[in-house]
């Protein structure tokens, strides 16, 4: 089939849900929090492990391949334009799950907290520091939804301020770009703060008369409600930016704990590849899909993306601890569902899809 002849645009699909497959499988295996499934690293620099990857063809070329086969399978994607019924119809859905936001962000971050206190570590289990009593009040505060935005705020002031100290913490990243958009969107419902508001609100109610704060919290809420339309934006710069650390950090600038996961999971057994191409390429995998988030480039795709990844690595390396993964989850989620909102590069993809579809009437936005 050629670009300019009939389209088959079930072909197509089929093309790409195949080419991710198989890039997901190799990416998502190898893409963990290290420092949770190995207690060592293998002696090797950065110079020497980027030498010999970059001086191997077998490593150099499936790389850049994979990274020509992604971009031919976006331009493909922009010019057909396949199952427009289905994405638009998947838009339409997730729209009606928005107001669901706030909670789905509560349990993503309230759940791995109270986990964490119980389990006896400080927010990454590569800390292990006893603040059960901290850690399970502000868990147990964000799940019912009580002063929602006020305990996100403070809980981002602990989390900042103790990486600050322990940089170990940098590996639960997530928590600011998570924090800061619960501190955006506040507690939606169902929530505490949303029945006691009710009571508060409700003339000749006893709570209402002895409730000090319902004004003042009224007139916070409605001096943050237009800025609430940039939660996408918010909670993909900080998944972003957490791929892009995770990818770097962990990875490329530290490859001998990524070797030691390879070695330690035998992954060259599940694919015959050199244990460098599974580094490199988790890392730059992890890199390019943290800068697509950062500049809002095809939003929606990214996350289930990373979704796909979160759950190969769950099922592919048993020791990861879930609770590590899951606000990552829950941020991905968030943008399924929201998309990239204000300030992003798919909002002119729409117009290029246009222009490489042929100007097709009531083409829906494919890229958000």
């Amino acid at each position: 089939m050629t670009l300019s002849g009939p389209r088959r645009p079930s072909v197509l699909a089929a093309s790409i849900v195949a080419s991710l497959v198989l890039w997901l499988s190799f990416a998502g295996s190898a893409s963990a929090h290290e420092e949770y499934v190995v207690d060592q690293e293998q002696d090797v620099t950065v110079t020497e492990f980027l030498g010999d990857a970059l001086s191997d063809p077998f490593v150099v070329g499936p790389l850049v391949a994979g990274a020509i086969g992604v971009l031919a399978v976006i331009v493909a994607y922009l010019y057909v334009q396949p199952l427009q019924q289905d994405i638009g119809a998947f838009r339409a859905a997730m729209v009606e799950y928005t107001e669901y936001v706030p909670w789905l962000l509560r349990i993503s971050f309230g759940i791995p907290l109270i986990g964490a206190g119980f389990s006896g570590y400080f927010i990454t289990p590569a800390l292990e520091i006893e603040l059960r009593i901290l850690q399970v009040a502000l868990g147990f505060l964000l799940l019912f939804g009580f002063a929602t935005r006020i305990v996100a705020l403070i809980g981002l002031v602990i989390y900042v301020g103790a990486a600050a100290v322990y940089p170990i913490l940098l590996l639960q990243l997530e928590m600011v770009g998570g924090l800061a958009t619960l501190a955006l969107v506040g507690s939606g419902k169902p929530s505490a703060d949303h029945v006691f508001q009710r009571l508060a609100g409700t003339p000749g109610t006893v709570y209402g008369r002895l409730d000090v704060v319902h004004d003042l919290a009224q007139r916070g809420q409605e001096w943050i409600r237009p800025y609430e339309r940039f939660f996408p934006t918010v909670a993909r710069v900080g998944l972003g930016v957490t791929f892009i650390y995770l990818g770097v950090s962990q990875k490329i600038l530290r490859p001998g704990i990524g070797l030691e996961v390879v070695d330690h999971y035998d992954l060259t057994g599940v694919i015959p590849v050199a244990p460098e191409l599974w580094v490199l390429g988790a890392g730059l995998t992890e890199t390019a899909l943290g800068i697509a988030l950062i500049l809002g480039l095809f939003t929606r795709a990214g996350a289930a993306t990373a979704i796909t990844m979160f759950a190969l690595t769950l099922f592919a390396l048993p020791d990861d601890p879930v609770l590590a993964h899951v606000a990552l989850f829950g941020m991905a989620s968030v943008l399924l569902i929201g998309g990239s909102g204000p300030l992003a590069l798919d909002n002119r993809v729409e117009t290029l899809a246009s222009a490489i579809g042929g100007g097709r009437e009531n083409a829906p936005d494919i890229a958000t």
